[in-house]
């Protein structure tokens, strides 16, 4: 399992517990040259590879240092499911699968956060759309053939996943990956899922990604 890392000291220890405890066979922090403890604290629990800075870099170079035969990229603020790798055993037991993701489920309790949840599911049932907080996972040989994360400044899991299911069928898992909600706190609960949401459809419409990111950042 592959957590991608910049500046996320405060995290990233929960982040790569997560991954033992789902049953990870080997995990990687690729970190992209914090200025804080993220690569201190993550060597003390896992394996750390340097990367520059860019969620797409630092991503194909935990890919690139990774042994096993499956790759899952697990965000630092995420937190996946106790049996995820049995989850993706199953999956991928099917030959005719390429890669897969689990649904994504904000972890903070109330009701606008069950709506919040609620709307990404659907997100992802109606548009198809997935995306890097929900632990996208694919076989290796596949990812490396396609050669990896594309060097977008936004959406370059969207991406790998739009390439991967034009090569082998894509699964979701039923289980849930828990994201934090520190987006949708710094930058305002309404204006964060407008936003998202606003990107998603412009992206659909046409616009490519390196239009895109000055309207996320």
């Amino acid at each position: 399992m592959i957590i991608p890392a910049w500046n996320e000291e405060e995290r990233i220890e929960g982040a790569i517990a997560s991954a033992w405890d789902a049953g990870a066979g080997e995990v990687i922090v690729a970190d992209g040259h914090s200025s804080d403890g993220t690569a201190a604290r993550a060597a003390r629990m896992a394996r750390v590879v340097a990367s520059p800075r860019g969620r797409a870099a630092q991503m194909n170079a935990g890919a690139r240092a990774a042994a096993g035969e499956t790759l899952l990229f697990l965000h630092a603020d995420a937190r996946l499911p106790a049996p995820a790798a049995r989850c993706i055993r199953a999956i991928l037991a099917e030959p005719s699968v390429g890669g897969g993701a689990f649904r994504m489920r904000i972890d903070a309790p109330g009701v606008w956060w069950r709506a919040a949840s609620a709307l990404a599911r659907a997100r992802t049932h109606w548009w198809g759309t997935v995306l890097g907080d929900q632990a996208i996972f694919c076989r290796a040989a596949l990812f490396r053939d396609l050669g990896g994360y594309r060097p977008l400044p936004i959406l370059e899991d969207l991406d790998l996943v739009e390439r991967l299911r034009r090569r082998a069928y894509f699964r979701l898992a039923r289980e849930e990956v828990r994201s934090s909600p520190r987006r949708w706190l710094r930058r305002g609960r309404i204006r964060t899922s407008a936003l998202n949401w606003a990107i998603l459809a412009l992206y659909r419409a046409g616009v490519r990604p390196e239009s895109l990111a000055g309207l996320y950042r």
